[in-house]
């Protein structure tokens, strides 16, 4: 359990809702200790999830403050994000996920093009609204309380800008060798999260947080929190494909990056060593990757497709 808000909530853990009184929360927990434990044959993972969760709002004074907005390890009023994210903003807990703010170093950054998570941002909105009802007033829209009492595919949406926001800004830090551009139109097949231009290649990349671990199946993502029916793979090669014939630019690879936690390697390969489907790539090996690691440094004209792609891409 991270503090992603894809991620299932203490009180999703334990299997109560967050009205259940202090009473059902202890028998909740108990129970679900009891099943989860490795010593009665539970799984280990399930049992630290139980744990951690009863860390969160086992007692009054850590419900009240998680209720209220609190990261783990902060007190309620005075929070910051994990480090190398600008997804995350320091500050009050209303600040954890709103929009990151604008960079004021002067560091020589990549050229961007597009806004990274605006459009998830805008249907997370959309959704949140729905939820709370057309006609009531939301003060913030990025409260930590009103965001972790949402429905978990309300959340996910946020998770899910939060995600390319993070993957923005690893790619942005890579320097002005580096061209990117993001949410790219795909037509039916929706969006393009981003289009890495480096100089090992020109990269198609999906950032998503599923809230849990995933694994590499079948040629498939799979995982017991992705949507019935999602399958993250197929959809990436369509929305590349799609972006490939709209721009008449071939793409080098396509890469699903994920949060660190959500797999155990830092590259995982999708389909076949010759001819690779997609890779996925855990957030912190992202760089890494992008500077050469799956493509020889130089395989690409950059110039040349850097112009043509920036004459005829659409942005949605």
């Amino acid at each position: 359990m991270t503090d992603s808000p894809a991620d299932a909530t203490p009180y999703e853990v334990l299997g109560v809702p967050a009205t259940a009184d202090d009473d059902a929360l202890r028998r909740a927990y108990r129970k679900a200790a009891r099943e989860s434990h490795p010593d009665l044959g539970g799984d280990p993972q399930s049992f630290r999830r139980v744990q951690l969760a009863w860390e969160r709002i086992g007692t009054p004074a850590a419900r009240r403050a998680y209720d209220a907005g609190a990261r783990p390890g902060s007190a309620p009023t005075h929070e910051s994000g994990p480090s190398g994210s600008s997804a995350w903003r320091h500050g009050s807990p209303r600040d954890a996920y709103a929009p990151p703010a604008a960079r004021r170093d002067s560091r020589p950054r990549a050229r961007s093009h597009g806004h990274p998570g605006g459009r998830s941002r805008e249907v997370f909105l959309q959704a949140e609204r729905e939820w709370v009802g057309l006609g009531d007033p939301i003060e913030d829209p990025y409260d930590p309380a009103l965001v972790r009492s949402a429905p978990r595919h309300v959340r996910r949406l946020l998770g899910e800008a939060l995600a390319e926001e993070a993957t923005a800004s690893i790619v942005a830090d890579m320097g002005i060798g580096v061209t990117v551009w993001h949410d790219l139109d795909a037509g039916p097949e929706g969006k393009l999260d981003h289009a890495v231009l480096t100089n090992s290649g020109l990269w198609a990349l999906e950032s998503i947080d599923w809230g849990g671990p995933v694994q590499v199946d079948g040629g498939e993502i799979t995982g017991e929190t992705l949507a019935p029916g999602e399958r993250p793979v197929k959809e990436l090669v369509r929305a590349a494909r799609a972006v490939e014939k709209q721009t008449r630019v071939r793409f080098t690879g396509r890469i699903l990056v994920v949060p660190d936690s959500a797999v155990d390697e830092d590259v995982q390969l999708v389909g076949s060593h010759r001819k690779p489907t997609a890779f996925v790539v855990r957030r912190s090996a992202l760089a890494y990757v992008l500077s050469g690691a799956l493509s020889p440094v130089g395989s690409v004209d950059v110039f040349d497709v850097r112009d043509r792609l920036q004459q005829t891409v659409r942005f949605v």
